[in-house]
């Protein structure tokens, strides 16, 4: 935090009781808007175990993760997380996320951000090719 990579945000990843991963907000150093501490820790812990599924593995962060964080850690399968600050306390330092957890109640054509459909047909060949493919591997 103190040298201003992006924030007061920090996770660590734990598995068996041992320290997996760890990261600061990663945000300002990397001008990278995903770089989240627990989105840095969750890419480290996977390298690590050379797996994209951390089930097994507890997650300690500085503070109630945003909606993409949490998105990324139901994704990653963590059994557990464990947090400091609420997501008030983080809008109380103007870190407010609570405006993305509202949009995403909305239907997409109520969302602030346009979210147009396109070329479905075409879109569509690619997920049958893949379910085709022999090559499947779900997550």
């Amino acid at each position: 935090m103190l040298q201003s990579l992006g924030g007061p945000f920090g996770a660590v990843i734990v598995k068996d009781g041992k320290v997996i991963a760890k990261s600061a907000n990663k945000v300002i150093s990397s001008n990278d808007p995903t770089a989240h501490a627990e989105i840095a820790a969750i890419r480290l812990a996977c390298k690590k175990l050379k797996t994209f599924d951390l089930s097994d593995c507890i997650v300690y962060t500085s503070c109630e993760p945003c909606p993409m964080c949490l998105g990324a850690l139901y994704w990653a399968k963590v059994d557990t997380i464990y947090y400091g600050n609420t997501k008030a306390d983080a809008a109380s330092i103007n870190f407010d996320d609570q405006f993305i957890y509202e949009e995403l109640k909305k239907t997409l054509d109520q969302r602030k951000l346009p979210i147009k459909q396109l070329l479905r047909e075409e879109a569509q060949q690619a997920f049958k090719l893949w379910e085709e493919s022999g090559m499947k591997t779900e997550y």
